[in-house]
């Protein structure tokens, strides 16, 4: 049986999926970094869309990482979790 990684790794192979997978990093390093603070604070999609004032479905979709989301949605989110958003810049491979 194939696993998922060996699926991926050759994909991988071609470059044009490795390029279209590297330039959505930023989008999936941000949404996986969403899901470890949600995990870390203990809380539920539901329970944090609660305390936005918001909808469960409307935070699975910001964890989904399929768009950017504002610093303003990501401020909120932080305060949701009794965390802070901090931004920092780091020098690019390129």
């Amino acid at each position: 049986m194939i696993t998922l990684e060996q699926i991926k790794a050759k994909l991988l192979e071609q470059p044009a999926v490795q390029a279209e997978y590297d330039a959505l990093a930023a989008e999936f390093d941000m949404a996986r970094e969403l899901l470890h603070a949600r995990a870390r604070a203990g809380l539920t999609q539901a329970q944090v869309a609660e305390r936005m004032g918001t909808t469960q479905s409307a935070i699975a979709r910001l964890e989904a990482g399929k768009r950017q989301p504002s610093m303003r949605t990501v401020q909120r989110y932080a305060q949701a979790l009794g965390c802070r958003a901090v931004v920092r810049l780091e020098r690019g491979s390129a």
